[in-house]
């Protein structure tokens, strides 16, 4: 952390441009690293535990689904109305709180408030955490800023299959308490850490310059929105195609579980790095190209064990890295417009979890009917060839717009 830290250390505001960036890692490790990935491997543990049957806690994880939608479309008018780091302040501290309350199984309508409490913070520190942050890095420096952000999210899906097991061994009970507790102390972090203003001098001083596209701005939430539904089989149903498609066991499923997490982890800094270089709209076309081969190895049959580390490792890179590519390429679109730039990411944001939760609902129907992992994969990769079918549509007719200009 160290390295990333010394790199972002130049002060663009009065809070120190390395501690706001620390804060937006904390938020999105405790808004979704926490608060729902952790939430998969605790889920046997429900069941096993007589907590709720096996329906009433699937029900309880798509709370939060539910949830974190509700947050995306009500942060842009909550910040609208109060300071953004008392708003963001309060997310966190709402998500712990609901950590902590999940930590004794009242009955199901309690546990599915808290559910979908700890969904509503998620969505709403996604939606401001890392917009309130990035104003004040410099440009050159925003990609490896975003990446360092939702790195938090990475930590978390490694934690689910590291860190949660560990906290089970002392009982369902302590492993709430014990996330609860984590996420207080990462709140605290985050706690001085937020810019007090919402945009850095030199991200405004090109306030005159052009008007957006619209359409290119259209076409990235579409983008982004294709790119969450192409996830969805590796996210939800990776363990399940390794232990029961091919015959291998659980063990075997978590094992892809575990590369899925480091790829998570490391995924968000390599593409903001990246970014920085080459620019997030070349580093966002590179990227749904690498998803749609890795979405197709297992749709295909493709490269045996290997083929499927592989294809696990860059999809949970790309989990969370995806969210910095576009981000930034969000950032990209508005230069000059920062007033615009929170509107755009909800709308993202809203689209992306839309688009998500219908495509696991949907996923899961048609495994239940046709019983194949390998239909699930391909209308993944399907679903990231028409997104890059749509970057490169448009780029081409802004390319000829400009020329005609």
């Amino acid at each position: 952390m160290s390295t990333t830290a010394t790199a972002l250390a130049t002060p663009a505001a009065p809070i120190a441009a390395w501690r706001a960036t620390l804060a937006g890692l904390s938020a999105s490790l405790v808004g979704l690293g926490l608060a729902r990935f952790a939430y998969t491997p605790l889920l046997p543990a429900i069941i096993d535990a007589h907590w709720f049957g096996a329906s009433q806690a699937t029900y309880l994880g798509a709370a939060n689904l539910a949830g974190y939608l509700a947050g995306a479309l009500v942060a842009g008018p909550l910040a609208a109305r109060l300071p953004v780091r008392t708003v963001l302040r309060a997310m966190m501290l709402a998500t712990t709180l609901a950590l902590f309350a999940c930590a004794w199984p009242v009955d199901f309508a309690w546990f599915f408030l808290w559910r979908l409490v700890s969904g509503i913070g998620g969505g709403a520190l996604m939606v401001l955490a890392a917009p309130t942050v990035l104003p004040h890095i410099p440009a050159a420096r925003r990609g490896a800023a975003s990446g360092f952000i939702f790195m938090g999210v990475g930590l978390g899906i490694a934690a689910s299959g590291t860190l949660v097991p560990l906290l089970l061994r002392q009982g369902l009970t302590s492993a709430w308490l014990g996330l609860g507790t984590l996420a207080l102390v990462l709140t605290a972090v985050a706690w001085g850490g937020w810019p007090a203003h919402g945009a850095a001098t030199h991200s405004t001083r090109a306030a005159k310059s052009a008007p957006p596209s619209s359409l290119q701005l259209r076409a990235l939430f579409a983008e982004y929105a294709l790119n969450a539904a192409g996830l969805v089989p590796h996210m939800i149903f990776l363990v399940d195609y390794v232990a029961r498609g091919l015959g291998q066991g659980l063990a075997a499923g978590s094992r892809y579980w575990v590369v899925f997490g480091l790829g998570a982890v490391v995924g968000p800094l390599l593409g903001g790095h990246l970014a920085d270089r080459i620019g997030f709209g070349r580093a966002l076309r590179a990227g749904f190209v690498i998803q749609a081969a890795a979405v197709a190895i297992p749709a295909l049959g493709l490269f045996g064990a290997g083929g499927l580390f592989v294809s696990s490792a860059l999809i949970g890179a790309f989990t969370p890295g995806i969210v910095t590519l576009v981000l930034g390429r969000v950032h990209e679109l508005l230069a000059g417009h920062h007033e615009l730039h929170r509107s755009a990411w909800s709308r993202a944001t809203t689209g992306f979890a839309i688009l998500q939760a219908f495509a696991a609902y949907g996923m899961s129907f048609l495994l239940a009917h046709s019983g194949t992992h390998a239909l699930l994969f391909a209308l993944g990769a399907g679903a990231v060839v028409l997104a890059l079918v749509i970057d490169i549509a448009v780029a081409s007719a802004a390319s000829r717009r400009t020329v005609q200009a």
